[in-house]
């Protein structure tokens, strides 16, 4: 039985014969491959179209922003499950991915809905610095956390952001999405009372959407990037294992409460 609304029976991603393949109504072999960088090829399957050099460049910016921060949850999960079996790399990669959620990596696409209905506010009529602060309002009453504000290390700032905001500066890729999310940190501050930097997720969301990037690649930034981060600690895991003795000064810190 079919669950759900079904589609057209088609794709235009990829089609191959015996002596060819075609991706994206592109040759692979006789087009793609020697002339496109992954990161192009990635937007390009993506959404079916090359990206501009602005474009490239920034998705190239973004992917190596995102793609480590040390022994992070998502490290150490997929560490340890290679410590426990060696033999699985794929699980290993599978279990830090499957970290990426609402508080640890996945919150960009967070960001990027915050952003979208705040556009869509002052699209209505709104002033962006009004907008702004009643989304901070309404969040706050609401007992939720801004996505895009606050980091456990990184403060005042997180250096991540002024960077990424500085290029698009001077790469002339800063827009309407780039302009609001400059002005949260003051409204944030306002309604919490405190100051909360600015974090990754907030640039990386505002960024995307003022070069045109779809909202659903969105999230799917800090997927790849952070692939390519796991892997990296698996290799090293391999030279220098420590999945096991992170999971035994875990056991150590935790002390068992009889109830």
């Amino acid at each position: 039985m079919l669950i759900g609304k079904a589609g057209p029976a088609t794709t235009s991603i990829c089609t191959s014969d015996a002596s060819s393949i075609e991706v994206r109504g592109k040759d692979l072999c006789g087009d793609l491959m020697g002339r496109i960088t992954f990161t192009e090829y990635f937007f390009l399957l993506v959404t079916g179209r090359e990206p501009t050099e602005k474009q490239r460049f920034f998705l190239d910016l973004l992917l190596v922003a995102i793609a480590e921060h040390g022994l992070t949850p998502t490290a150490q999960a997929s560490r340890m499950t290679y410590a426990a079996d060696p033999a699985c790399l794929q699980a290993a990669v599978a279990a830090g991915i499957l970290g990426c959620g609402s508080v640890v990596l996945g919150t960009s696409e967070l960001c990027g809905r915050v952003l979208m209905a705040a556009q869509e506010r002052v699209k209505a009529g709104a002033t962006p610095a009004a907008v702004v602060l009643a989304i901070a309002q309404e969040t706050r009453a609401s007992g939720g956390k801004l996505p895009g504000f606050g980091h456990p290390v990184h403060h005042p700032v997180d250096p991540r952001s002024e960077r990424i905001l500085e290029l698009a500066d001077r790469e002339g890729a800063a827009g309407p999405h780039v302009a609001l999310a400059r002005l949260f940190p003051a409204a944030a501050a306002e309604v919490w009372k405190r100051p909360l930097p600015m974090n990754v997720s907030m640039a990386i969301a505002a960024v995307l959407l003022d070069l045109d990037f779809p909202p659903a690649i969105i999230k799917g930034i800090p997927l790849l990037a952070r692939t390519a981060g796991l892997l990296g600690h698996l290799a090293e895991e391999q030279e220098t294992p420590i999945g096991f003795l992170m999971a035994h000064h875990g056991e150590e810190a935790i002390k068992y409460a009889k109830k």
